[in-house]
């Protein structure tokens, strides 16, 4: 049974438009929930008509009575609109929701506290934290969730359908280690591309032009992914069965060794963290 077929029946409401909730909706369209059950709401009148030309999805811009039908509510507003977004939402959503959000650096509780009416307390309401990646537009997503206390398994698993709709979605064991998800795949596309550019930038420089350049690093990247997904070695030993004694490659891995590349990539991922933390800090006050 496909995951997805533990949303079908659900209705899924969707307040925002923008790229992160279009990847969500074609991919589950795709995986085949019916349009008739998700609802897409924007302020933007052409946001909404697109998204229901591509995937047939309803489209309003009535947040509150779409929240107010939705089994599933999917927050994908910019960060510093969620605030405002969710107080007005509050009295008006189905209190028997569970709330997914998309936006980077808004904590389980502070959504739950702009969400709380004086009918449902915020510890009773049912909030899963999601740092998806850009990849996700094309299938190929990565993204760690977390849920909140009040989240049935019922909800965790229509949660899971949700985000393994648009690639790979697992579960982390506290809400800090969405800061290092953060810092490893939510932004770690952005990593890869500089490596790239680098790479081809480099080869330039050496002679080859620039689309030779392009295509031999791209594929290398995406042969290494897979033979790494695929293979039952570990990226350790893929390395050193790459890496003949006084070859080639042994000779730029000591180069990257020499200059620190480990360190640099560590240094940058801590950064990433430590300011996906103070964000979560800034957005609760």
């Amino acid at each position: 049974m496909s995951e997805t077929n533990l949303v079908n029946d659900a209705k899924i409401a969707f307040i925002g438009a923008g790229n992160m909730a279009a990847a969500i909706i074609a991919g589950l369209v795709k995986q085949g929930v019916a349009p008739a059950n998700i609802e897409v709401c924007a302020p933007s009148e052409g946001n909404r008509a697109r998204l229901a030309s591509e995937y047939g999805v309803v489209h309003s811009a009535d947040n509150n009575a779409a929240a107010a039908k939705a089994d599933i509510l999917v927050l994908a507003v910019k960060p510093q609109m969620m605030r405002e977004v969710c107080a007005q939402l509050a009295e008006h959503r189905n209190p028997n929701s569970v709330i997914l959000s998309v936006a980077a650096g808004i904590t389980c509780q502070s959504l739950a506290n702009w969400l709380a009416t004086p009918a449902q307390a915020a510890e009773n309401i049912a909030v899963v934290r999601t740092m998806p990646n850009t990849p996700s537009h094309i299938g190929l997503g990565a993204c760690g969730l977390f849920a909140s206390s009040a989240v049935a398994q019922t909800q965790k698993d229509q949660a899971q359908a949700i985000m393994a709709a648009v690639g790979l979605a697992v579960w982390v064991n506290s809400e800090d280690e969405i800061n290092i998800v953060t810092a490893v795949s939510g932004s770690g596309p952005a990593y890869f591309f500089l490596v790239f550019e680098t790479m081809i930038d480099a080869a330039e420089k050496m002679g080859l032009d620039r689309q030779t350049a392009a295509q031999l690093t791209l594929q290398t990247a995406l042969g290494a992914a897979k033979l790494a997904q695929t293979s039952k070695d570990d990226a350790v030993t893929l390395r050193k069965k790459v890496t003949s004694p006084n070859g080639t490659t042994e000779r730029a891995i000591a180069s990257f060794e020499q200059n620190k590349l480990r360190e640099t990539f560590a240094a940058a991922m801590q950064a990433c963290s430590d300011r996906a933390q103070q964000l979560a800090t800034e957005l609760a006050k």
